[in-house]
Order: structure tokens, then C-alpha cells, then sequence
């Protein structure tokens, strides 16, 4: 009968090895498992960076019930919000939506990815006409599409503004705001205007007779005293807040984008009708922006990206977001698709000798930019 054999030292060390190289093995396997994981759950979450009150209820959910993806859905309210931390870096978001004149900068910047037009289907569903328009900030739409446009004018509450100025009341101008004795009498109802330097005041350049992209810094301090003139009768400066102050009739004037004030003419017919809701272009004319989709260079779910942005350019889906947030979209297809009360009304489509006295928001060098900065903190504090 054969003895066992025992271990020898060198029996031991090779067992050691062999253990040791096991554990290895395992954990690499493991480890990878981790990342592939990982991986896995990034393409199922995509972080949406967006404009507040510029989407359809619905239209999140819908994406996420076809795309299995689940949405992180956050807003904003200004350009520079956006803009500082699209330059900070690292920003956490998958898809954002600049404005056309705060575009081209970020392109120099880097801060964008190219497009791979082959993983955009939809993209014939754009509007050539608006294509062509915004590439002036994008050649060859390289970098992004339009989702909404508009123009930034008057939203009045008609009934309060007779009260304080008569029958007579300039609405469809500038003059009832910069005329400071309109401005006053109109103080006790409730004035607001946007919190964007680079969008206000051009309003006050365009009413002076100078250009609305001037860098000249007589001119730009002209624009700040006329904003300083009224600065006592205005109520505040706040990007979204005038559409509930609308609706609910806590303001009776603001200055603000073309369908957040008929957001807020909705709400206010949807609460019984009691606050009425108007909105201007004025004739001297009124400044007009253009709201881009864009995928962020440092974006982690870009497959996702693709998936929301071809969902996006659905005929249907624009329509339904159009109907919703009363802004004109860039998806021609998706026009007839619209409902008729929103394409019939001027001030939601303009008719051409209106759009002619519109202005496209302006990029301007960053030297410029600072100026209207500083002047707008000036404006803000009353100083």
C-alpha cells in the first residue's frame, strides 16, 4: 500500500503562487464586472440641461418610457448660468440648450462635440430656412440644432395698464416703459424685466438709434442711463419669475421671452379668466433669439444624447412641446402639426414685416460683455 506524500516546502510556495494568482484573476474579473456595470447604468441615465418651462409635461416621460433611458431633468434661467459652467468644465450634462448668440464663444472654446449627423435620422425634419439662419454662429450646423425661437417683447395685464395710463396707453411701443412718467405711474401695478444684461440692453440701444451689437462705451453708458431713469418704478429683474406674476396678477408689465408670457396667458385663462394676458412686439422693434440643442464635449451618455436628440426632431413630439410652451419650434414638419390658435397668432409667428423689424441677440466680444456687466449690476442695485 503507497504512503501519502507529504508537502515539501517548494509544494507549499507553488500552491501559494497558484492561490495568489487565483485571487488576482478573480478580482480583475470582479473589478471589471464593477466598470461594465457601471458602465451599463451611465447609458441608462441621461442629465438634461434645460431652459425652466421649455418643455411639454409629458415629453420626458415619453422619452424615457421608449427609450428605457431615465432622465435627470434640471433648469435653467439665463445664458450665464448656463455659459459658467459649460466653461468651468466637468458640467455633468449630457445635452444643453444655449442660445444661438452665446454659441459661437462656446464653440471657440471647445466646449461642445461635433455631430454625427449619420446618428440623427430626424434631422430632415429641420427647417432649412432656420438652419441657415443660426449657422452664421455654427457654420454647417456642425454642433447643434434649433429647438425654439422667439422674440423678446411686452407682456402687459391690459385691464391694470388702462387703469394706470388711460385708454391711450402706448402698449405696442417702447415708450411705455422708458418714458419715466409712464414708467412711474405704472410702478404701483408691478414692473419686471429679464436678468440678462446682454439681452436688455440692447432693448435700450435699439431705442436710442444705435446699434443693438454697439461696443462704442458712449453709446453702452447711454443705454445704462436710460435704464437708470426708470430704475426707481421697476418692481425686478428675474428670467422666469414674471410668468406666474402674470398669470396670477402680481405684475401688470414685463419685459420678457414671446412664450413664457403666453405660458402665462394660458394659466391665467386655465384659473378662470379673471387676470388677462397680452403680448407686444413693439413697433420700433424687438429683439429675437434662437435656442440650440447641443451634446457638451465632456458629455458621458453621447449614445444617449443621440437618442434624445432624434426623439427631439419628431414631427409629433416638437408639436406637442410647441402647443405646450407657446414657442415656435425649428422642426418644419412639425408646423401643421401645431395647434392652429398658436400658428395664427402674430406674436407667437410673426408675419414678415413684423419678423423684418426683428434683431438676432448679438455674440459679443468678451471686453463687451463685461462692460454691460458691470453696468447691469449698476442698473440692478440703483447705483
Amino acid at each position: 500500500m503507497a504512503t501519502s506524500r507529504q508537502p515539501t516546502v517548494s509544494d507549499k510556495n507553488t500552491l501559494e503562487l497558484r492561490m495568489k494568482k487565483f485571487g488576482k484573476t478573480l478580482l480583475a474579473l470582479s473589478l471589471m464586472g464593477v466598470v461594465a456595470t457601471a458602465a451599463q447604468a451611465d447609458d441608462k441615465v441621461l442629465h438634461v440641461y434645460n431652459w425652466s418651462d421649455y418643455i411639454a409635461p409629458d415629453t420626458v416621460a415619453k422619452f424615457e418610457k421608449e427609450s428605457g433611458i431615465k432622465v435627470v431633468y434640471d433648469v435653467f434661467d439665463s445664458n450665464e448660468t448656463l455659459e459658467a459652467k459649460l466653461l468651468a468644465g466637468k458640467s455633468g450634462y449630457d445635452i444643453v440648450v444655449p442660445s444661438n448668440n452665446f454659441l459661437a464663444k462656446q464653440i471657440k472654446a471647445g466646449v461642445y462635440q461635433e455631430l454625427d449627423k449619420s446618428k440623427l435620422p430626424n434631422w430632415k425634419n429641420l427647417n432649412e430656412s432656420l438652419l441657415k439662419a443660426v449657422s452664421v454662429s455654427d457654420p454647417d450646423n456642425k454642433h447643434a440644432f434649433p429647438y425654439m425661437w422667439g422674440s423678446i417683447g411686452i407682456g402687459i395685464n391690459p385691464d391694470k395698464v388702462k387703469a394706470a395710463l388711460g385708454a391711450d396707453a402706448p402698449v405696442n411701443s417702447w415708450d411705455l416703459l422708458f418714458k419715466p412718467e409712464n414708467a412711474a405711474k405704472l410702478k404701483s401695478c408691478g414692473i419686471s424685466f429679464l436678468d440678462s444684461p446682454t439681452e436688455m440692453l440692447p432693448i435700450a440701444l435699439h431705442y436710442l438709434g444705435y446699434p443693438t451689437d454697439s461696443q462704442d462705451k458712449k453709446q453702452l453708458a447711454e443705454a445704462e442711463a436710460l435704464f437708470m431713469k426708470i430704475r426707481p418704478s421697476i418692481g425686478y429683474f428675474h428670467s422666469s419669475k414674471y410668468i406666474s406674476d402674470l398669470a396670477n396678477g402680481n405684475i401688470c408689465v414685463a419685459v420678457g421671452y414671446s412664450g413664457d408670457i403666453y405660458q402665462a396667458k394660458s394659466r391665467a385663462a386655465e384659473a378662470g379668466g379673471k387676470v388677462k394676458v397680452a403680448y407686444n412686439i413693439p413697433k420700433e422693434g424687438a429683439g429675437s433669439f434662437y435656442d440650440m440643442v447641443a451634446i457638451p464635449k465632456d458629455a458621458e451618455n453621447v449614445e444617449g444624447a443621440y437618442k434624445f436628440m432624434t426623439f427631439l426632431m419628431k414631427p409629433e413630439i416638437m408639436a406637442e412641446i410647441t402647443n405646450a410652451v407657446r414657442f415656435p419650434n425649428g422642426n418644419a414638419a412639425a408646423t401643421a402639426l401645431v395647434d392652429k390658435e398658436i400658428t395664427s397668432d402674430p406674436g407667437v409667428y410673426p408675419p414678415a414685416d413684423v419678423q423684418a423689424k426683428l434683431y438676432a441677440i448679438a455674440d459679443l466680444p468678451a471686453a463687451t460683455q463685461r462692460i454691460m456687466t458691470r453696468s447691469w449690476t449698476k442698473i440692478k442695485s440703483g447705483k
